[in-house]
């Protein structure tokens, strides 16, 4: 189907994409720019400002002059009315957000204005009542007449560095929490999707945040290694590939800065005999496929008790033979494009590998060479996939899943653990007791029990191993902004 756009995102894309900085809109200091592409038809959507060294040291110069100056000034009560207020703005733009992130990421626009647009502003309101919550402690100290207290202070200026797949949530889940704090961040998203940020940007003016608390900084991956590397950022928050989270966690251990890194997984869900099957076998359709298979904690291995592998097999085939891909702006699409040709090609790749080593498509197929226009990949199921194949043991990032068959909880923890990574994991039973022993077993950072990806703000999210440092969400996550500082008052001679 033709695009068809609302008026504010059309005259939106026809401006020019500048950088945020200390409060305004500016240009690239180079004057360099890229193009963003709409990933249902690869044309491209419109010309971003790329950001070079220069803009990254105008941007945390001014993140640094506001977190000494008005912002590190203002009350807990202020920070609180501010985060509040952005949360209304982002609510009010919800169409237009909603619409930014379908025609730049591919997703479909009905998930984001259900998912992504109401999760930020869930994010936003829920760090909006920390601030006059956030308190130090009176130590009871041996020192006689010593009085021992904490303060908690901001780490300083962060720079948040965000991926593709949630644009505008995962800003949201970055901002949040460091604004919170009372730190002052550099938010630089994927140069894929840069556009949801951008509007974002203007919304936190509009808020009445002091110039410099939020600059939004847009490029590649040449900006946010600028910005890891600044001196003057204190803390370095990443969500994205296991890969290029290990290149910062190094950068940031050398030069002693606080990080926080949720990468990749290689998720396995679980479904036991005794399951509600029909129930199991939507859960795992929608934990593979949601979001194109476009996410950290993808159902992507799917581990299904023998007696009942056959009937979880043929109807989650199936459910993968009714999905069709659409365009994200399809009112009766669920299912968009992936969000780029390399993606398209890096999918691609892992089944044509699978394939060649034995492994057996059950549903869908691989996709052409050449995309055509869209990046569309239907989804795909397989049996029989080797444990060696890269399919296996990799993060696809796409609407892949891999189906085996196992006998005994045993046997079950053994395949599932054997990966790197330690994003999540879930179960498919009626047996609770089945379930407690999988979720203490099983070496992952979220464990489900029928049912699959839920959150919720207050809830802690991330991984352990290869899958990340730290955790997002929740009052555990304000504890990556926050210094706590030891103050002692002594009173006489000891």
């Amino acid at each position: 189907m033709d695009r068809v756009l609302g008026a504010e995102v059309e005259q939106f894309l026809k401006q020019d994409k500048e950088l945020f900085v200390g409060g305004r809109f500016v240009p690239a200091a180079g004057g360099r720019t890229f193009s963003t592409l709409d990933p249902s038809t690869g044309a491209p959507l419109a010309q971003v400002a790329f950001a070079g060294p220069d803009d990254v040291a105008a941007a945390v110069a001014a993140a640094r002059a506001a977190l000494d100056g008005p912002w590190g000034d203002l009350p807990a009560s202020g920070r609180e009315r501010l985060l509040a207020r952005l949360a209304d703005l982002v609510e009010r733009d919800a169409a237009v957000l909603a619409e930014l992130d379908a025609v730049d990421g591919g997703k479909p626009r009905s998930l984001t204005a259900a998912v992504d647009v109401p999760g930020a502003v869930e994010h936003l309101r829920y760090y909006s009542g920390w601030p006059t919550k956030l308190e130090g402690a009176t130590l009871p100290v041996g020192l006689p007449g010593a009085l021992c207290y904490t303060r908690l202070e901001p780490v300083g200026v962060c720079a948040a560095i965000i991926p593709w797949n949630f644009p505008l949530m995962m800003a949201g889940w970055k901002l949040a929490p460091a604004l919170a704090a009372g730190c002052t961040v550099v938010l630089k998203p994927a140069e894929q999707t840069p556009l949801s940020a951008l509007w974002l940007a203007g919304l936190v003016a509009e808020a009445g945040f002091p110039p410099g608390v939020v600059n939004v900084l847009t490029g590649d991956g040449s900006t946010g290694a600028a910005l890891v590397d600044h001196p003057d950022v204190a803390k370095v928050a990443f969500t994205g590939s296991t890969a290029v989270g290990r290149e910062i966690a190094a950068k940031a251990g050398a030069a002693v800065k606080r990080v926080s890194l949720e990468l990749g997984g290689k998720c396995p869900n679980i479904v036991l005999a005794d399951a509600d099957l029909p129930a199991a076998i939507a859960g795992a359709a929608e934990a593979a496929f949601f979001n194109s298979g476009q996410s950290c904690v993808a159902g992507a291995r799917l581990y299904v008790q023998r007696a009942v592998y056959d009937e979880v097999l043929a109807g989650l085939a199936g459910a993968a033979s009714g999905i069709v891909p659409a365009p994200a702006l399809d009112p009766e699409g669920v299912l968009g494009p992936l969000v780029s040709a390399e993606q398209y090609a890096r999918v691609r790749g892992y089944l044509v590998d699978a394939v060649a080593e034995g492994a057996r498509v059950v549903a869908g197929q691989v996709p052409p060479e050449e995309p055509g226009g869209g990046y569309f990949v239907a989804p795909v199921v397989l049996a029989d996939v080797p444990a060696t194949a890269a399919l296996a043991r990799e993060e696809v990032f796409g609407p892949v899943v891999a189906v085996t068959p196992f006998d005994t909880l045993d046997e079950v923890v053994d395949l599932a653990e054997d990966t790197p990574y330690g994003l999540a994991a879930g179960v498919w039973t009626r047996d609770l007791a089945s379930a407690h022993v999988l979720a203490a077993r099983l070496k992952v950072g979220m464990f489900y029990v029928n049912a699959w990806a839920v959150g919720d703000p207050a809830a802690p999210w991330g991984g352990v191993k290869s899958s990340g440092i730290g955790r997002e969400l929740g009052r555990a996550n304000l504890d990556a902004y926050l210094e706590p500082k030891t103050v002692w008052v002594v009173h006489g001679t000891p």
